[in-house]
């Protein structure tokens, strides 16, 4: 069971049964942590008697595809995030809600995708602030989530700057190979930016004062870092969206290009060997034409030929049509 009871900042217990947590969550010097995975709607509906949730709070983790956001009812708050998944080579965020009570932190992970250990080893590394409460708790969370995004844009930017300097490389010629990962990239990209900009207002809202939850002068520069970072995230994302956009459109401006070159090599083979079909189709006429019947009028054909071939050659080649 995941589950932890901090009295006064120190933990006393871990892995005790969900169903004690109503006999701990009384205490005010008491903070309890416990963690639902693919939680059934009979579940929450238990743990939301106890803890004297908000029916469309619960509804709301019962539904998929939240924004992230925080809704603020009369006794909790109601957060939603979404960690980094990786599947089958393509982002597929999870989501992870939070109900943050006073004394209590629920969080409800949408499935094990999301390391709720790492989470744990967090807060055993900064145990020195679980005296804070709550406040402590949720930010764990939040850091492990947005050092998630953090991570995940620095490799999507380095994939982007590797895509845009093989653009320019002449022994690029897989164009299917270069458009899927373009095509692949841009999605995550899109993945990335609906879930890492609304966190901007999850964090804000976390740092007012009149919430209650990091009133403690201690914690919040802590919160403040970690919008620091929420920031640099979406940041960083809009210039990956740019870079992908002008990858694209040097990539179209290259191929009109190649095509335009291609047209030129094959207007001027055209007109190379349109020439002497003119010349050799004259000479075929069923009328009298100087040289008819003659010798010279046969030599003189193959010349005109072999002059306007290389005459025209020589034109399209200085004009580097060949």
């Amino acid at each position: 069971m995941h589950t932890r009871l901090y009295k006064n900042g120190v933990l006393e217990k871990e892995g005790f049964p969900i169903e004690d947590v109503s006999d701990y969550v009384g205490d005010p010097s008491n903070t309890v942590w416990f963690d639902l995975c693919s939680p059934t709607p009979a579940d929450l509906g238990v743990i939301g008697e106890e803890l004297g949730l908000h029916a469309l709070a619960v509804e709301d983790v019962l539904s998929d595809h939240q924004r992230p956001k925080v809704d603020t009812y009369e006794n909790h708050l109601f957060i939603t995030v979404y960690g980094v998944h990786f599947d089958d080579g393509r982002l597929d965020p999870v989501e992870v809600n939070a109900f943050v009570t006073h004394n209590a932190l629920v969080t409800v992970r949408e499935s094990d995708h999301f390391d709720i250990d790492e989470v744990i080893r967090r807060w055993d590394s900064s145990a020195h602030l679980a005296e804070h409460g709550v406040g402590f708790l949720l930010h764990g969370l939040l850091d492990y989530v947005v050092d998630g995004q953090f991570e995940l844009v620095q490799d999507l930017d380095a994939q982007a700057e590797a895509m845009e300097e093989s653009v320019f490389e002449d022994e690029v010629h897989d164009s299917r190979e270069l458009q899927r990962a373009m095509y692949v990239l841009r999605k995550d990209t899109a993945r990335l930016r609906k879930i890492t900009m609304p966190m901007r207002e999850v964090v804000s809202t976390l740092l007012r004062r009149d919430q209650g939850i990091i009133s403690d002068p201690v914690l919040a520069p802590y919160y403040q870092d970690v919008y620091d970072h929420v920031l640099r995230v979406t940041e960083w994302v809009e210039s990956i969206r740019e870079m992908l956009a002008n990858v694209r459109e040097t990539r179209l401006a290259q191929q009109g290009f190649r095509l335009n070159e291609i047209m030129k090599r094959v207007t001027s083979w055209a007109a190379i060997i349109a020439v002497p079909t003119m010349i050799t189709g004259f000479y075929g006429q069923n009328v009298p034409y100087p040289g008819e019947g003659q010798s010279w009028g046969f030599w003189m054909s193959l010349v005109l030929v072999a002059l306007t071939s290389v005459a025209l050659y020589t034109a399209f080649k200085k004009r580097d049509w060949l």
